[in-house]
């Protein structure tokens, strides 16, 4: 039965204190500034007690979304590919220096969520990258419900449906003509080597820069890549082209293929779309550009191209995949894939 008593509180304001006593439980106390809303606070855990659904909250009330972010840092991303453990860590950074995460757990909802929302919105972040944080959140709720013994939680993410943004469309920048010429000319040969394998293989541009030579297979003409964006490893087979760039490039006996960090790559790779007076251009568009080449040059089908991509599903390929109209108008008259000229005249522009 619980037990309410009046006292003092701050700046001698009355406040009623109530406690909670069951056998079978642990002694649950809180404070309230009216005696009717210790009454109602009593009556509600004795019902769940009563009832066998009553939980301790007290985890989940003491802990911030911050602290549980560092747990999380702690015992869940370092399982994850390296390259997703950076983002998160960053997200993780960012998010730290909002005022969500310093609410308990059980404290946050919908409206904390949207609030969130809006302050990044505010400052200038695009609505994918916002999309990416509130997923971290959730996956976080997830891992506190079934991991930290936090089950009473209510993930607040989906109670901020509406104010989500919306995921832009994908992009369909692909290299315009003479764009690759030009690209090529103005690289260095490290680079250069990068770009030509991108082509080749529809590679990420972490995966091209941690692939090491233990992992490829000149003689079966393929490449695996154990740690993927999505966490799943795949083997890429190499084409003709692939197989001429690794040739064209010192082996090393460690270190990765193309001797290169992520960063190196990025940091060459606006070096020389400067130089070639390219605007607009990322090099994650190779991958765009790789893919739909592969649509429109080769007899493979979805599920093949999926393959060696890695994309899971046909929707997620279709995101990649821009095919340009002349290329259809031949396929309309009848010429196989494989055939489809990549030649135009001079004055014609891509679709």
């Amino acid at each position: 039965m619980a037990t309410f008593r009046k006292r003092l509180g701050p700046n001698g304001k009355t406040v009623w204190q109530v406690q909670v006593i069951r056998v079978g439980h642990p002694g649950q106390y809180r404070t309230f500034d009216t005696k009717g809303k210790a009454e109602a606070w009593a009556r509600q855990i004795e019902a769940a007690m009563d009832r066998g659904e009553w939980a301790d909250r007290a985890e989940g009330d003491r802990t911030a979304l911050a602290s549980a972010m560092e747990r999380y840092a702690r015992e869940i991303i370092p399982q994850k590919a390296p390259s997703t453990q950076i983002r998160d860590r960053r997200r993780i950074n960012t998010l730290r220096r909002y005022p969500i995460a310093r609410f308990a757990l059980s404290k946050l909802g919908g409206k904390e969520v949207a609030d969130y929302i809006l302050q990044r919105q505010k400052d200038g972040v695009g609505g994918n990258a916002i999309r990416l944080d509130l997923a971290l959140i959730s996956h976080l709720y997830t891992v506190a419900r079934s991991a930290w013994g936090m089950a009473y939680l209510t993930n607040p993410v989906p109670l901020a449906k509406t104010a989500r943004p919306r995921v832009p469309s994908g992009r369909k920048r692909r290299l315009a003509d003479g764009e690759e010429e030009r690209l090529l000319a103005a690289s260095p040969p490290a680079l250069r080597a990068v770009i030509r394998f991108a082509l080749a293989t529809c590679m990420r541009l972490v995966e091209i820069s941690e692939l090491t030579w233990e992992h490829v297979n000149i003689m079966q003409r393929s490449a695996y890549l154990p740690t993927t964006k999505n966490e799943d490893p795949r083997t890429v087979p190499l084409s003709r082209e692939a197989l001429a760039v690794l040739k064209s490039i010192p082996r090393r006996l460690e270190g990765p293929v193309f001797g290169m960090t992520e960063n190196a790559i990025s940091l060459a790779w606006q070096r020389a779309r400067h130089a070639a007076g390219i605007k607009g251009l990322t090099f994650h568009d190779l991958r765009h550009e790789a893919i739909s080449r592969l649509f429109e040059r080769t007899d493979l089908d979805a599920m093949e191209i999926a393959r060696i991509s890695g994309h899971r599903t046909l929707s997620m390929l279709s995101r990649y995949t821009h095919l340009r109209a002349h290329h259809l108008a031949q396929r309309l008259d009848g010429v196989a894939r494989g055939q489809v000229r990549t030649d135009k005249k001079k004055g014609n522009r891509s679709a």
